[in-house]
């Protein structure tokens, strides 16, 4: 079973003089790696072979008592800004050149055998000034105090490599989660800022299963729509996720965009950069938080697995060219609040399954065929037995149903009822709430009847 890393950012607070000196360090650091990279490049065939990758690429330009003269110890040596660096960062530095000539060398043997993206691809190329940073090996290259309020980092001070305390700003809170491993953070530096990438190696959570299940209808109406719903299809509780204020920042940042664009004649590159990226950071946040939100309200609710549609390869058909509509579909973090719920339901022992979305929203919870939508309010719709209800939440029934029954083997994977057990019979309607009643209740089906505004 392979291990869970996540990464927090912890952010450093130094003044002016320590980011000026951290600054340097990741500049020296990167001026190692970069002539360490054409040396490994030069040696590759014997390193490619070699049983201690690390120790063969230190033999070649790190003096000792044994190799007093190495052949490459000329461009570290005394002269040099790289000379008494740190045994520690130089053998992290070496780790990164050897992967960046690594992976050089695999997309050039790919290119060279006829992988490429189109015929006429040009050879990869090795860059050798790559933007790395360093890599702090706990009490040799970084002290971090018991509270987490400071940390000593081995900096380039004065044409020496010394110990520099330096205040951490903020840091998230997996270093609380018990039993996590945290592994050598990263010194990144950069736009006037610093701050440590922290991995950790988190447990895997084995949760105690459940009848009960989260089903969760995405959509742009409202971002996320759960309900908790067990094998006998009660519907035990509810929650709509909708972060309007942040789609109306992300839609003002576009708007903006589509006003400067209509300005200029001719789009020029990095064209609104700054736009763009602020729209696609609230994107990503609004993911985020609602992936969250929704982990949150399965534990809430004694709910093991997450239930959601599968709309990997969906395409919009509705909409014209420019409209509103068709934007909004452009907007839509469906994958990434995907993408999401399963790095999240690893760390918290949450399943995520996915269903086939056909049918989820079309088709009545109680099982009362087609749902008519509303043309003034597409969120809400009328079942064949006049009763109003937010589609949004009937589907998330739907959902959660579809693969109870699934498990329950009452249905396909594909969402279509059996006609019976038998290995030869044929699917018919779509399975929905309903189903999961008459398996339990011989077709006398729970009171669950609620409106949109009460849900």
């Amino acid at each position: 079973m392979p291990k869970i890393i996540r990464t927090d950012k912890w952010a450093l607070s130094p003044d002016k003089n320590q980011l000026l000196i951290l600054e340097d360090t990741v500049t020296i650091y990167r001026d190692m790696v970069r002539r360490l990279i054409s040396i490994v490049n030069l040696r590759w065939k014997e390193i490619a072979i070699a049983e201690a990758q690390q120790r063969y690429v230190e033999q070649l330009f790190q003096a000792t008592k044994n190799n007093p003269i190495p052949k490459f110890g000329k461009f570290f040596g005394l002269g040099t800004k790289l000379y008494k660096f740190p045994s520690y960062l130089r053998r992290a530095a070496i780790n990164d050149a050897i992967g960046h000539v690594s992976s050089f060398h695999t997309r050039y043997h790919d290119w060279q055998g006829g992988r490429r993206k189109r015929r006429t691809a040009n050879p990869p190329g090795l860059n050798t000034s790559c933007g790395v940073y360093p890599d702090l090996y706990k009490n040799q290259c970084i002290k971090v105090t018991a509270n987490y309020s400071q940390a000593e980092i081995k900096v380039y001070k004065d044409n020496d490599w010394v110990w520099e305390t330096i205040k951490i700003g903020s840091l998230s809170r997996r270093h609380l989660i018990p039993g996590v491993k945290q592994l050598s953070p990263t010194l990144v530096v950069r736009n006037g800022s610093a701050s440590l990438s922290v991995p950790y190696w988190i447990p895997r959570v084995k949760g105690n299963q459940t009848d009960k299940y989260c089903g969760v209808d995405m959509g742009i109406n409202t971002t996320a729509v759960c309900s908790i719903v067990d094998e006998s299809g009660l519907v035990h509780a509810r929650k709509f996720i909708h972060d309007g204020k942040s789609l109306d920042k992300r839609d003002k940042h576009l708007a903006r965009i589509r006003r400067k664009a209509k300005l200029t004649k001719k789009l020029h590159k990095g064209f609104a950069k700054t736009n763009y990226r602020k729209a696609a950071n609230i994107s990503k946040n609004i993911a985020n938080q609602t992936a969250k939100q929704i982990i949150n309200f399965a534990i809430a609710n004694d709910a093991t697995t997450v239930a959601i549609e599968n709309l990997r390869n969906w395409k919009p058909k509705g909409g014209k060219r420019k409209s509103s509509l068709k934007q909004r579909f452009h907007g839509w973090v469906k994958s990434a609040i995907a993408d999401r719920l399963e790095q999240l339901g690893q760390e918290y022992g949450i399943k995520i399954v996915l269903v086939y979305a056909r049918g989820t929203s079309s088709t009545a919870y109680d099982g009362t065929g087609k749902v008519k939508r509303d043309k003034d309010n597409y969120a809400l719709g009328t079942f064949s037995t006049k009763k109003r209800y937010s589609i949004d939440l009937s589907a998330s029934y739907n959902i959660a149903a579809r693969y109870i029954a699934h498990k329950l083997k009452l249905a396909t994977k594909g969402g279509k009822l059996l006609v019976s057990k038998s290995s030869g019979s044929k699917p018919r309607s779509w399975a929905s709430l309903s189903t999961l009643w008459s398996k339990t209740y011989d077709n006398d089906k729970p009171d669950t009847s609620t409106t949109a505004l009460s849900a």
